[in-house]
């Protein structure tokens, strides 16, 4: 992972995740980084609570948020 910081990204793959007994299911997203010592950087994060489709979030810009090495992403507005 990278580290502690606020990421400015962008979505370039989300793939569904089924919910499953032990899981609340959600989308396994990629993100690129855009700026920054991690400029191009892609990583992968677990999201759940996002709206829509694959089609819906690919090419969606967001923020990554990394504290204490726990990855929080949100969708710009």
């Amino acid at each position: 992972m990278i580290a502690d910081g606020t990421y400015d990204v962008f979505v370039v793959d989300a793939l569904p995740i089924e919910p499953m007994a032990s899981d609340t299911g959600g989308w396994h997203l990629e993100l690129t980084i855009l700026g920054g010592d991690n400029k191009g950087d892609v990583v992968s994060v677990h999201a759940t609570g996002l709206r829509g489709n694959e089609f819906d979030l690919i090419g969606m810009p967001g923020t990554l948020v990394v504290a204490d090495g726990q990855p929080t992403f949100r969708i710009d507005d």
